[in-house]
């Protein structure tokens, strides 16, 4: 950074602000001495010049040097005639800077001849007061002092003009994205290129603000800062709306005007200077991220990003130079930069500083980028490899290849080339390499290769291209010629050494190099004893590096030879000459000095040319190119005009290359007509003499004709003299000459022509017999009929076709002439070329000539079946027979069995068909043939006598198979029985003779038991199921142990036990017990005895253990023995021998022996009493007798027994009584039990009584809903006395008028309709009468009868009159009708006051007249009335199944959180909606409505459970209403995340529902992967529903695959299915068909954790690794990321999904208010 102030001295400043340097400015004229100002400075683009304006008419240009304190020199100066007031250098001209001039000229300094010119001036001369250059420094832009604005672009011939008039004198100017002007009027105007007025931003109004001073444009021209006084404003352009905004300002006390900004060229700070000297350093950055902790991200603006390397502080621009916004940034091998924007893919080379942007629509991040090539950078992305050079902003070239391995693909940018060639080799499949030249896109070779390719490299001119393949064959394929050598037959590594053509290979213990690459065969080779590592060159040298194992060793290559090709390369000849001059002549230097020559001719480098054939011993062309060195050297003698030297120069350089077309050119230019004959002559080309002398009129061209012939004659050329002679028309010459020269064909043709058309007599008969006589000594029988056909000798000529076997010729000829004679003719000819061994081309033949032995025969011969086959059709049955069976034979050995079989079968020996598919054990081929044309009994002895033979060749396997194919499974069970084969014997009984199984095992065993082979035995034994026999066979044999082990292996426990106790019977005494203890088997033994009743001998046994608890055991069993025998005293003994005295009580319990028990417990179980007591009263319980049973409870201290005895006996008032005086915390819990037996319809026998009883006893608890519902339980048929019945359901009514009067309607309507049931519809009148509801009761009135109506209406006219008969109706004794009473009045009590309320409420509820609705719940003054009227409605609704319907209807209507009764409806209606098997748009919103309701104002006496089980609803509800809508819009991408987002609602919403919509909604949206997971998922719900349905009880499904998601997992299934089979099979379809696409992820999408960066499933509201939570998106529920959060509404959303939802719906998604995108 440089600044100038007052002092004009020029301070210069590091990035960091630190001053390094400074220099004092000079005036234009020392010696003037006039005092001067800096108007202006400007870095050229490259930053090493600064160019300064002063105020005395000059401006300077400065070298600024490469390091700081370098001395800083005047490169430029440009003196003007008028003071300088202004200074810009555009970004695209480095050697012109701008400057504007106060006669209102601008000008342009010329660095390169150190002139100005003037671009432009003013018309009226007015001054320049600001000048500025474009951002992209194609353009400067000037402000003059009478406020016009002219501009100059650079581009195409350079265009000029004026933009536009500003207000006011524009003295701050910048030309960014547009151009912005400001000064004196306090406004800010944004012009377009074109001048015209884009957007203004008025200032007038602020009193502090001062005129604006100055602008400046960051560098990627998006944003500007405005300076004035104290302060700067900035302004933004937003691209997606196309509109500058004010970012806002800031203020700096003191700081005055503003007289210069300047932008870092990274534009990552902005400098600002102020009027009193003072200059700020301000950080631009919209945001710093640290990648990896080893980079920094610095945001200098949203489409520039500055990385820094933390490590070195080394950084690089990353610009998007379309302006577009830069979405993401990686950084792979902490070297190569990728980021993406919308349209655009970025890829930069930290260490080249390259930098490339290409277009690149859709990046979805699964595009595979390929580093290994420091030049180009290769994207793959769904099957096609981009490549893109670093440092071009466009893609170098596309290909389509599935196999992008580096060591697949090779690159090569070859920039010494004359053109710049790029050329690639990749693999089109593993065996076609296609090299392309990129340059143009057109296939340079195509190698189709017989064996996989595994690794390839083009050479660095990309002329070679190298290749090994799985064979470990290296090849070399030379492009241009395409030219394929193999290398080396076993390559383990390959490799050109870098920058150049040689090539180093490792064969199996050899190092192979070719320096020479042009010469595969010249090879230099080293033994070595590992493998080849690498190569290294550096500092003039090349090693090949080999791992030997415990060390590495270096093998050094010539330099030399490695360096010619580099030389070469660079045409550097004299250099190759250096090179190759003191190295030997071998074959690897001969052949480099071979190719220096050649490439040295080519470039007329005749000089290294000669050098080279001479040092290869060339001395012809040596001695040639020598003189034609003289011949140059003589031409550029200053005497000489060099015409005559050139022209003989280039002679004979056309001579050399033997270009004899240019040479004669040049004769012919210098008139030297002789010369060029001479020359053709002298090289024996006489026809090019010949002609060149006839073009040119030679006057010795008879004489060089003659000279010609003379010379063919004399060097023996007879046949071309005779040619010539024949050219001239003298054809019996020529003939003669022929003759002489024994070229009879020759003569014959020259006869012809001379001849043509002639018959015999009409031309010279001994020539003609001549010729013949010539063609005959040749042999030439063909020529000859042909001679004899044209001069019509028809037999002579049929005569010599046939000797000479022509006979196409001699057919034709038979054809035409001889018809008779074909047929004889093709007979010969099939026999000729049968002769001949032609016999394929012979069989047609005999076709024609009707010989069809002939022709088959000779097909035979040839082998051509099918053509054998064909003739044999034509011939009889018996005669073909033959023939087929010769074709069978030959397809049976060819092993194409199926055309054998089918000529088999056509020969009539279909058992020859059937003996190939036994050699062949196609057995089931053989079957069919054999029985389809064998009979069945022939067909199993064939499989028997063929399964005889393999066994008695020890085929066994095969003998099987033919066992079981003759239907004889018992001869293959012989078979290995007699072989002791009995492995094999068991599996064939096993699967032919299951009943027989056991018993062959048996029958084996005993056999093996006999032979004394005990092991294979019990094998047998054991897998017969008679282990028994093998614990048996041991025994006898005194092998206890084994007899054990088989018993406890096979029999369990027990039967060891069994096994070792007859063991120690058998030893007896002592010895038998030492034994079992010796064995560990003493505990068995007793058990097995107590098991079998022996306790003496158990008793025994225990003792001579002396084990303690084995004792207390036996004891215990004893007892238990006698107690089972009755013997109870001495069982209470022996339990308390064995310290159980508790069993001792159980027994006497067990015997109702209460004081036995009793005083057993006393002496030995004090703690047992209380439970004898209770034991005690379970049996008087259950003999009725509670009160002495109630005793006994007590007693046992266990009040709570009592209280269930009264329970289950239905006697609540005693166990109330009971609760309140030993427990008085469960007289509220025994209430409500009470109401909830009342409530319960599990006993349909209780009687009326009963019923009665429980009504009474909740009435007197104060229970008086329980009540009323006890009452309304009695059914009609509960009586006979309609009188009873209808008492008890008045005394409901009266009690709901009493004490529940909100559910006095609702009990009114159901005892009128019990009392209409028992016929008592006069009743009911007065019951609907007296709650006011006329309607109704005029209804049923009039299904009565008209006396009914009367009364009814009589009733109403007294309650319209004023009489109050409610009380009257209600009290009236049961049994009195209806017609006996009179009056009626308005209700009361909370019933009464509004005429039929319920009935016009119902009415218009069932028209949905909403308006009517409100307006009488308005009149009625009784919300809670309407409230229960519309829950009774959408209860309706919901039972018929319309629960959209019902949530619409309550959403109507306040609600009442109060009433538990009303929140499990709200609830109910919430969960059948979520579950609808249909989008209901109204329903699912009336549901939302509804929601908000209870969990706002209404639900504010909701406990915390309540509140956040109804808050998890309402969500659910909004994203499913969103869903819907979004769906319907086509808005899939939102529809697919709030579907996602629903599954977080598992458990309000059906799992397989969820899961399903989820997964569809994902498909739509084209999202596969989390499309086939969500639809798997739902796949295992279905199979795990329709699994649950065959058990009982809930079923629980592990939902382990989502354990890192906050989607619940432990939900229980649902009930139902949510779509039928058929669509469930689609879904089965789907998944399936997208299992097999390997496009296809089949995993979550993830998202990186803002917190701890570990990679989380993307629509989870909490990490799983960290668990740091992130506000959801109230249009999708989605994660909302950081600096992408608004919220206009107050609820949060991420801006990209609230603009798309807003533009489409123009609503906000939660408030339904209106609202606007935001940007």
């Amino acid at each position: 950074m440089a600044v100038s102030g007052q002092d004009k001295v020029v301070y210069v400043y590091d990035e960091n602000g630190e001053r390094k340097d400074k220099f004092s400015t000079k005036p234009g004229d020392a010696a003037a001495k006039v005092a001067y100002q800096v108007q202006g400075m400007a870095f050229s683009p490259d930053s090493t010049k600064l160019a300064i304006a002063q105020s005395d008419s000059i401006v300077f240009v400065y070298k600024l040097g490469a390091d700081w304190g370098e001395k800083k020199s005047i490169c430029n100066k440009f003196a003007q005639s008028s003071g300088v007031t202004s200074l810009c250098w555009p970004g695209r001209r480095h050697q012109e800077c701008a400057f504007g001039l106060v006669d209102g000229k601008v000008r342009l300094g010329q660095l390169r001849n150190n002139k100005s010119a003037t671009l432009y001036e003013h018309p009226d001369s007015s001054a320049v007061v600001s000048l500025t250059s474009a951002v992209r420094g194609n353009a400067v832009l000037s402000g003059h002092l009478d406020g016009s604005l002219y501009f100059f672009s650079f581009d195409g011939n350079g265009t000029q003009g004026k933009l536009a008039q500003h207000p006011c004198v524009p003295t701050a100017i910048a030309w960014g994205e547009s151009i912005v002007v400001a000064g004196g009027d306090y406004k800010v105007v944004f012009y377009d290129a074109a001048g015209n007025t884009l957007q203004f931003f008025d200032h007038s109004g602020d009193e502090d603000l001062h005129e604006f001073s100055s602008a400046s444009f960051n560098p990627t021209g998006d944003t500007v800062v405005v300076g004035s006084y104290d302060r700067f404003y900035t302004y933004r352009l937003n691209r997606q709306r196309g509109l500058w905004e004010e970012h806002g300002s800031k203020t700096v006390g003191n700081m005055y005007t503003v007289t210069r900004m300047a932008w870092k060229p990274d534009g990552s700070k902005l400098s600002v200077g102020g009027l009193c000297g003072s200059v700020d350093l301000y950080d631009a950055c919209i945001k710093r991220i640290k990648y990896k902790g080893k980079f920094e991200f610095t945001y200098v603006s949203l489409s520039q990003v500055i990385v820094k390397r933390l490590s070195t502080g080394t950084r690089i621009a990353l610009t998007s130079s379309f302006g577009l916004e830069i979405l993401k940034i990686n950084i792979k091998d902490d070297r190569y930069l990728t980021a993406y924007t919308a349209e655009t893919l970025l890829l930069g080379d930290m260490e080249s500083c390259k930098l490339s942007e290409i277009p690149w629509r859709g990046g979805s991040g699964n595009e595979r980028f390929i580093f290994d090539n420091p030049t180009v950078c290769m994207v793959y992305n769904a099957g096609e490899l981009n490549m893109v050079e670093y440092g071009k902003n466009d893609i170098l070239g596309v290909c389509r290849t599935e196999h992008i391995s580096p060591h697949l693909i090779s690159v090569r940018l070859n920039e010494s080339a004359a053109q710049y060639k790029r050329t690639i080799a990749y693999l089109i499949d593993l065996q076609t390499v296609c090299v392309l030249d990129l340059n143009t896109g057109v296939t340079l070779a195509t190698i189709q290769h017989e064996h996989k390719v595994d690794w390839l490299e083009l050479n660095p001119q990309g002329t070679h291209l190298l290749f090994r393949n799985k064979k470990c064959r290296l090849h070399l394929y030379k492009v241009e010629t395409q030219q394929l050598t193999t290398m080396l037959e076993f390559c383990k590594y390959a490799q050109w050494v870098p920058d150049s053509d040689v090539v180093v290979a490792q064969g199996r213990d050899t190092l192979c190099v070719w320096y020479a690459i042009d010469t595969p065969e010249k090879v230099t080779t080293f033994p070595i004893k590992g493998d080849v590592e690498d190569i290294e060159r550096s500092e003039g040298r090349t090693e090949v590096i080999v791992d030997e194992g415990m060390s590495q060793v270096s093998y050094a290559l010539d330099e030399a030879l490695i360096g010619f090709g580099y030389a070469i390369q660079r045409k550097d000849y004299q250099k190759a000459i250096g090179i190759l001059s003191p190295l030997q002549l071998t074959g690897e230097t001969q052949t480099m000095w071979q190719q220096l020559s050649a490439l040295a001719l080519q470039e007329q480098q005749f000089e290294i040319a000669e050098q080279c054939y001479a040092i290869l011993g060339n001395v012809a062309k040596s001695r040639y190119l020598h003189k034609v060195n003289k011949l140059l050297k003589e031409n550029k003698d200053p005497d000489d005009d060099g015409k005559g030297s050139e022209f003989l120069v280039k002679v004979q350089l056309a001579a050399l290359n033997q270009q004899w077309q240019t040479c004669e050119s040049l004769y012919l230019d210098q008139g030297k007509f002789d010369d060029a004959i001479q020359m053709y002559t002298d090289i024996h080309k006489w026809q090019e003499a010949l002609s060149l002398s006839e073009r040119t009129n030679h006057p010795e061209h008879d004489s060089l004709k003659e000279n010609f012939y003379q010379f063919l004659l004399q060097t023996g050329q007879e046949i071309e003299a005779g040619d010539f002679k024949e050219r001239e028309g003298d054809y019996l010459a020529a003939i003669n000459i022929y003759l002489n020269g024994d070229a009879p064909t020759r003569a014959a043709n020259a006869f012809r022509k001379m001849y043509n058309g002639r018959f015999p007599g009409q031309y010279d008969q001994g020539v003609f017999e001549n010729i013949l006589e010539g063609l005959q000594r040749l042999r030439l029988h063909e020529k000859v009929g042909q001679f004899l056909e044209h001069f019509g000798h028809f037999d002579r000529a049929l005569d010599a076709y046939c000797k000479g076997h022509a006979y196409k010729r001699a057919t034709e000829l038979c054809r035409r002439e001889f018809p008779s004679e074909v047929v004889r003719l093709e007979e010969e000819w099939g026999d000729w070329l049968v002769r001949q061994r032609q016999a394929d081309a012979a069989v047609s033949h005999f076709i024609e000539a009707g010989q069809a032995k002939k022709a088959i025969e000779a097909a035979l011969h040839s082998r051509q079946w099918a053509r054998v086959a064909e003739i044999a059709y034509s011939l009889d049955r018996e005669t073909a027979k033959d023939y087929y069976y010769r074709i069978a034979k030959h397809y049976e050995q060819a092993r194409n069995y199926a055309e054998a079989e089918k000529y088999f079968v056509q020969a009539s020996v279909p058992q020859e068909a059937v003996d190939m598919y036994a050699s062949a054990n196609h057995w089931e081929a053989a079957h069919r043939i054999a029985a389809g044309y064998m009979s069945k009994q022939e067909v199993q002895e064939l499989y028997a006598k063929r399964g005889r033979e393999l066994e008695h060749n020890t085929k066994f396997k095969e003998a099987e198979k033919m066992y079981l194919a003759s239907k004889a499974p018992e001869l293959a069970i012989e078979m290995y029985k007699r072989n002791d084969m009995f492995e094999q014997m068991i599996r064939l009984v096993s699967v032919y003779r299951k009943e027989d199984l056991a018993d062959t095992h048996r029958r084996l065993a005993e056999e093996r038991e006999a032979e004394g082979m005990l092991k294979q035995a019990e094998h047998h034994f054991v897998e017969g199921k008679f282990w028994k026999n093998a614990v048996q066979m041991y025994r006898a044999r005194g092998m206890w142990d084994d007899a054990i082990r088989v018993a406890k292996l096979h029999g369990g426990s027990s039967a060891s036990k069994q096994v070792a106790f007859a063991w120690a019977v058998h030893l007896g005494g002592d010895e038998g017990t030492k034994l079992l203890q010796k064995f560990g088997l003493v505990e068995q033994a007793i058990d097995y005895a107590l098991e079998n009743g022996a306790f003496e001998h158990a008793f025994d046994l225990a003792h001579n253990s002396r084990t303690t608890q084995k004792l207390l055991e036996v004891h215990l069993k004893y007892a238990m023995y006698l107690e089972d025998e009755g013997r109870f005293k001495e069982a209470e003994d022996e339990f308390l021998k064995a310290e159980k005295p508790r069993e001792a009580i159980d027994m006497y319990l067990h015997q109702h022996e209460w004081g036995s028990a009793m005083r057993v417990a006393e002496n030995h179980d004090t703690h047992s009493v209380p439970e004898i007591f209770v034991a005690n009263g379970r049996v008087l319980a259950e003999q009725k007798d509670f009160g002495n049973a109630e005793q006994m409870f007590l007693k046992g201290k266990d009040p709570e027994l009592a209280m269930q005895m009264y329970r289950e006996a239905g006697l609540w008032e005693d166990a109330i009584r009971v609760a309140e005086v030993h427990a008085p915390n469960r007289v509220s819990e025994l209430q409500r039990e009470l109401k909830s037996s009342v409530m319960s319809k599990q006993n349909p026998g209780a009687d009326l009584q009963s019923l009665v009883q429980q009504g009474q006893m909740l009435e007197r608890s104060g229970q008086f809903l329980e009540a009323i519902e006890t009452y309304l339980e009695v059914p009609a048929d509960a009586s006979p006395d309609p009188n009873r019945l209808e008492e008890l359901w008045i005394q409901a009514v009266k009690l709901a008028q009493d004490h529940v009067p909100q559910k006095s309607y609702e009990v009114v309507d159901i005892v009128a309709g019990r009392l209409t049931e028992i016929s008592r519809p006069e009743r009911a009148c007065d019951m609907y009468m007296a709650c006011g509801l006329w309607n109704k009761a005029l209804g049923l009135a009039s299904t009565v009868g008209p006396d009914l109506v009367d009364y009814v209406e009589h009733h109403k006219r007294a309650q319209d009159a004023g009489q109050d008969l409610r009380a009257e109706l209600v009290q009236r004794p049961a049994g009195q009708g209806a017609m006996m009473m009179g009056g009626g009045g308005a209700g009361a009590g909370g019933m009464g006051g509004g005429g039929d309320l319920y009935g016009q409420l119902e009415l218009h509820l069932g028209r949905e007249d909403w308006a009517k609705v409100e307006e009488i719940a308005s009149n009625a003054g009784d919300p809670a009335l309407v409230t229960s009227v519309a829950a009774q409605y959408a209860q309706t609704k919901l039972q018929q199944g319309l629960s959209g319907d019902a949530a619409f209807i309550l959403s109507k209507f306040e609600c009442n959180a109060e009433d538990l009764d009303l929140l499990e409806l709200y609830k109910q209606v919430s969960l059948e909606v979520l579950a609808s098997t249909r989008h209901d748009e109204r329903g699912e919103a009336g549901l939302f409505a509804l929601l908000s309701k209870v969990t706002s104002g209404a639900g504010q006496a909701l406990d915390q459970g309540a509140r956040e089980e109804f808050t998890r609803l309402l969500e659910a509800a909004h994203y499913t209403k969103l869903m819907g809508e979004c769906r319907g819009a086509g808005l899939h991408q939102l529809a697919a995340k709030q579907a996602t987002s629903l599954l977080r609602y598992i458990g309000a919403i059906p799992a397989d529902k969820a899961f399903y919509e989820a997964g569809t909604c994902m498909r739509e949206a084209g999202e596969l992967n989390m499309a086939f997971v969500f639809l798997n998922r739902y796949l295992d719900l279905t199979e795990a529903m329709d699994e649950a349905a065959e058990q009982t009880g809930d079923q629980v499904l592990d939902n382990g695959d989502f354990v890192n998601t906050d989607i619940p997992y432990d939900f229980h299934l649902p009930s139902g299915h949510f779509l039928d089979e058929q669509r469930r099979e689609e879904v089965r379809d789907w998944v399936l068909t997208v299992s097999m696409d390997q496009q296809v992820d089949q995993s979550l999408s993830l998202r990186t954790c803002a917190n701890c960066g570990v990679e989380t499933y993307e629509a989870s509201l909490k990490c799983h690794a960290c668990s740091s939570p992130v506000e959801a998106c109230v249009v999708t529920g989605y994660p909302i990321p950081l600096g992408e959060k608004v919220s206009p509404t107050g609820q949060p959303a991420r801006k990209e999904d609230w603009n798309t939802y807003i533009l489409k719906f123009k609503k906000c998604p939660w408030t339904g208010t209106s609202q606007n995108p935001i940007y």
